[in-house]
């Protein structure tokens, strides 16, 4: 049986983790969080001590980290994981890096990999925290064609979508255009669905409305920023769970970093990262990105 080491077991490396168990892997987690652990260890999983536990004697490693210096930690240096497992893991052992970080960061723990002759993919994804439980997430890849391919059973798990988006670092490339699309939608929905309700539109309907017309966007279709509209979604919960704004804040300033070292120009994408900014000093980091259209009450 293929052994799987799963590093991070939040809102969304916990769930991916969990599907893994339930395809017939035997997957060890490691997390900080002692109840990030208890919860997997209800699901079937097994949990390790250290991350040092965690991969020995592994087939597969996957990480979901915060960011980039992380991720940097955990693998590179003397007691880096690469160093564990060039020494202790069946030879060609694949990583598979899930965090949404720096791309400079991805090439550089993907050249560290090479220089090992560890298999490396840095494969951030898209679909929050719902696809990230139903397994439907969109991974966007980047890594050579060869590690992809060892990868796709094991993404193919955790996602429904998958898509190859060059060399390493393409994933994260990739990851931070949509993630700066999707909080420019946010933002712009939410004031759309704002300036009707003002003006006595019943949200739900004003959604369907915009949904069926030009204006259709995901943010109305999947991910409604109203409570009530859609029952699902983290707006209906108090904005709790999801995809949280401190993260959105830190994936704008990701692409806004990109964006001034290519020379390229993101006005909407700059004053998107302004929003999510104020919205952070207001009403804290831990809500969901959809509760931006709080930054438009009165």
């Amino acid at each position: 049986m293929t052994k799987i080491a799963f590093i991070g077991l939040g809102n969304m490396g916990g769930p991916m983790a969990r599907n893994l168990v339930t395809a017939g892997y035997d997957v060890c987690g490691f997390d900080l969080m002692p109840d990030a652990l208890s919860q997997f260890e209800q699901a079937g999983g097994r949990t390790a001590d250290s991350v040092t536990d965690a991969v020995n004697d592994v087939d597969v490693v996957v990480s979901m980290l915060p960011a980039g210096k992380h991720v940097k930690s955990l693998y590179l240096g003397e007691e880096g994981v690469f160093s564990r497992l060039s020494e202790h893991c069946p030879k060609h052992c694949l990583v598979i890096d899930c965090s949404t970080i720096e791309a400079d960061v991805a090439r550089e723990v993907g050249a560290d990999a090479t220089a090992r002759g560890i298999p490396f993919i840095d494969a951030p994804v898209s679909g929050g925290t719902a696809g990230a439980a139903a397994g439907t997430l969109t991974f966007m890849v980047g890594g050579s064609q060869v590690a992809v391919d060892q990868a796709k059973p094991f993404l193919a798990v955790m996602g429904q979508n998958i898509f190859h988006a060059g060399e390493a670092g393409a994933g994260q490339v990739a990851k931070i255009c949509n993630n700066m699309l999707l909080a420019i939608l946010m933002a712009g929905t939410s004031e759309a669905l704002k300036l009707g309700i003002n003006n006595g539109l019943d949200p739900a309907v004003l959604s369907e409305i915009m949904s069926k017309s030009s204006g259709g966007n995901w943010v109305l279709d999947k991910y409604n920023p109203v409570p009530g509209v859609m029952p699902q979604t983290p707006a209906s919960n108090g904005y709790q769970g999801g995809f949280m704004v401190g993260l959105m804040a830190k994936d704008l300033g990701l692409a806004l970093n990109s964006a001034k070292a290519s020379g390229t120009a993101t006005p909407l994408g700059s004053l998107a990262d302004n929003l999510y900014r104020m919205h952070s000093a207001r009403s804290g980091t831990t809500l969901d990105f959809s509760s931006i259209i709080k930054l438009y009450d009165a």
